[in-house]
């Protein structure tokens, strides 16, 4: 048995489940999103509760059947209490700043870098050097930290570039001078 699958789904407050077809719509005080349900996946609430079951023991519905709940609870954590990340900017003269809905780097390139923010999602730049990104769904706020991230990743000498909060950057030794 799936043990992530088989873990119920607590609802919060203000969150309703509409099952559509094949398809679950979970509406929040942040918004609304769609999740796909899989054959042989069966959803059933009790209350506030959700939990999720397969019908057979094929080797594809064993596989979605994690899927399709961590999907789910995705969904319900997004439009509850919304996903979040945060990038760090680091190099001399490297610095972000929102102008309008765009968002405007120097990278230590000849030109600016804009990033035009994408339907469902805020990008917030704390001061010049952290970047905050938030909406409700996960795979789009991932996503866009990764395609930002993407203009100038860190690099192992100085650790100049973009990165994620948490992130640790291996350093290596630069070439030792003549001897």
């Amino acid at each position: 048995m799936s043990r992530i699958g088989k873990d119920i789904v607590v609802l919060p407050a203000k969150t309703e489940v509409k099952l559509i077809g094949d398809k679950v719509e979970v509406k929040g005080p942040l918004g609304s999103l769609l999740t796909p349900i899989y054959k042989g996946i069966t959803m059933s609430q009790e209350g506030n509760t959700i939990k999720f079951a397969r019908d057979s023991e094929d080797k594809q519905v064993v596989a979605l059947h994690g899927l399709v709940r961590a999907l789910f609870n995705n969904c319900v954590k997004g439009v509850s209490a919304g996903w979040e990340k945060n990038l760090e900017v680091f190099g001399v003269g490297f610095r972000a700043q929102k102008k309008g809905a765009n968002l405007v780097m120097n990278l230590g390139f000849s030109h600016e870098v804009v990033y035009p923010e994408p339907q469902g999602i805020k990008i917030d730049v704390v001061d010049q050097l952290k970047i905050k990104i938030t909406g409700i769904d996960r795979q789009l706020v991932g996503q866009t930290a990764a395609n930002i991230r993407s203009f100038k990743p860190p690099e192992p000498y100085k650790g100049k570039g973009i990165k994620y909060q948490n992130e640790y950057i291996r350093r290596k030794a630069g070439k030792t001078g003549k001897k």
